[in-house]
Formats: structure tokens, sequence, C-alpha cells
């Protein structure tokens, strides 16, 4: 079992960037090498790859990954390190805590070999989206990162309970949550682990101070967020595109957090736009964050292309693919046509013509 939570307080440096965890289409491995340059300049530290459609480090976790696989993520390991950025995967052996017997220790274990020759600075051990109204839930959870952590050449750990927010949904997808299952989950895990929440919603408009401070004092720690904006794979995002800054995240995150990872969208190069603005939050631009993140459109794409954007804003956030009549839909993929081959404007483009579908297993 892992020692108890210890007296002294581990100081880490803030953790700022992004993690790569929807369902749904994946990013290709080209945007993901070119997400190392995007996130240094603006001033992020960490990026984790986490695709819930990844079958080699979710559902078929089992499974060991194919070679040409497992080299992609050993290239885009090694480059994300050489831009000194800190680069975790996220594995989530599905619904282990049902069966964790030596036969699947000893699968686990080989799955944990492979990705050491992967190298990550950071592993993350999701449970989450997976049934939880289970006895001794914690308790084997606690188990399973013990022997993770054992055999793993991580540096860091972040664990993901399976109730990772307050949001009724989870239970209602994910079963009742067991009596003290995050008081226990925190007390069991070693104080320099992290645990990601997504706070008092699965999808949070805010998080506020009180909300915080009281999670903290259920995991015996300050909480790791993991923001779930700007992603759109939910059933009811995934017809529209979340351009818009974020907002209602307060400066005081920096001092109740260890630290705030964005979710964000099957669409990557787009979700570069509202990015720049969390990191405007947290780097030296947040005394004139507007002005950070307008210069940051003129650079992430032309200047025309930027101004198109900034003109659908509002119809791609609010009003979504349902929302575009047939005669402006034309006039949409008109308007675009014209700005290819900018990988931004392909994306609308692939977005305008329905080619990033629901994904029905994301549940929540």
């Amino acid at each position: 079992m892992i020692s108890k939570n210890e007296p002294s307080v581990y100081r880490k440096p803030f953790r700022l960037g992004v993690v790569e965890g929807f369902f749904g289409r994946q990013w290709s491995w080209q945007a993901r090498h070119d997400y190392a340059s995007f996130l240094t300049a603006q001033g992020f530290n960490s990026y984790i790859y986490a695709p819930k459609n990844d079958g080699y480090f979710r559902k078929q976790w089992q499974v060991p990954c194919q070679a040409d696989h497992l080299q992609q993520l050993q290239q885009l390991s090694r480059h994300y390190q050489q831009q000194q950025l800190d680069f975790g995967i996220g594995l989530s052996p599905f619904e282990l805590y049902r069966d964790f017997s030596a036969n699947n220790r000893a699968l686990l274990q080989l799955k944990l070999e492979q990705i050491n020759t992967i190298a990550p600075q950071t592993l993350c051990i999701l449970f989450d989206d997976m049934m939880g109204n289970l006895d001794k839930l914690a308790q084997v959870q606690l188990e399973i990162v013990d022997f993770v952590r054992s055999n793993s050449s991580a540096q860091s750990f972040v664990v993901c309970p399976t109730y990772y927010s307050d949001d009724p949904l989870l239970t209602r997808y994910f079963g009742a949550q067991p009596q003290h299952y995050l008081d226990d989950l925190g007390k069991g895990l070693a104080q320099d682990i992290d645990v990601f929440w997504t706070g008092p919603k699965v999808i949070s408009a805010s998080y506020p101070r009180e909300h915080l401070l009281a999670v903290a004092q259920r995991l015996g720690r300050k909480p790791l967020l993991w923001d779930n904006y700007p992603v759109n794979d939910a059933k009811r995002l995934t017809n529209h595109l979340h351009l818009k800054p974020f907002i209602n995240r307060e400066k005081y995150l920096q001092e109740l957090t260890q630290g705030h990872l964005a979710n964000p969208m099957n669409q990557a190069y787009l979700s570069q736009l509202p990015l720049v603005s969390l990191a405007a939050l947290y780097t030296d631009k947040t005394s004139n964050a507007s002005q950070a993140v307008t210069e940051a459109w003129q650079t992430l794409c032309s200047p025309d292309l930027a101004t198109a954007l900034q003109e659908d804003v509002e119809l791609f956030h609010t009003m979504g693919l349902a929302g575009i009549s047939a005669q402006d839909h034309k006039l949409l993929v008109n308007k675009y046509v014209k700005f290819q081959p900018h990988v931004m404007a392909v994306e609308v483009l692939d977005w305008l013509q329905g080619n990033y579908s629901f994904d029905p297993t994301c549940l929540t």
C-alpha cells in the first residue's frame, strides 16, 4: 500500500498545459508535434497524451502497442522533452479494479515496460469514465497506483478518480459513489501524487474558491484542474467550435490548485485560439490579457483568416452546425475555402462538412 500523507508540504512547479483527453476523432501526429512549439511560445509547460480512443491505453490496455504506434510516442516524447516541456502519458486500465489478479498484474507490468520505453516524465493513472459503485473501490485503486509507481520510470504521477467531480452526472452513469471514496483515496496516496479534478461539474463554468478549498480538504492536497474547455466531444457540444477565450478563471487558481490543464477540441489547431487566453491568465501577459490574445490570433493565422474567425465566433460557439441554414452553410464554405491550405481553415471546413461526428462512447 502507498505510504500515507507525509506531514511535509511538497512544492512543485505549477503545471500549466494541455491534456489531450477527449473522445472521438484524434489529433494527427503532426499536430501533436506542432503543439510543442505552440505551448512553449505561450508559456505552457506540460502536455499529456491521453486520447480516449487510443485502446492501447484504455479498453485494450492488455494488448501490447504495435511497433509503429510505440515509435510515434517515443519520438513525440523526445520532441517535447527537447523543447523543455513535461511530457505525460495517460494510462487508463479499464475497470482493472474489478479483477486485480496475478494474471492482470503481469499484463499491467508488460504495459508499463512498454511505457517506460516512451520515457514520459509524468504518468497519469486514469480511473475516469468507468463504473465505480463497488466495495473497496479506493482500496483497490490505491493498490493499482502503488503497483504502477513501483514499475514505472516516470518522475511524477497523477491520478484521476472515478468520481472526479461532484457533478450528479457521474453517479447517474457510473453508479453511486462509495462512502468516503475521495477521502480514502486522498489519505492513501503519497503526498507527491497529484489528483485530477474537473470542478463542481464535469464541464465547469467556474471554480469557486470555497469549492476548491473543500476539495483540497477531502483529497489532502490541492487538486490539479482538468478543465473541460474548449473540449467539444460531448453529444451536445460536437456540433460547436469553442473559439471564445476562457472566462471565470480567476488568478487565485494558481494559489489553490497544483496546476491547470485544459482538455482541447478535436480540432487541434483551432483549439490554440482559446488556449492563448488561458496562458495569458498565468503568465506575465496577464496585465493585458486582451491584447495578448489579439496578438496571438494574428500570429497563429493570417490577419484575414483571424478576422473571418472573429466574425464567426458567436455563430460557431453558440448556434453550431444545427443553427446554420443551408444558405449560410454554403456561404461559410465559400468563405473558408479561400484560406486553404491553412490548417485552421481546413479544420473549419472539415467541421462544416460534418467530419467530426459524435462518439457515443462519450457518456458525459
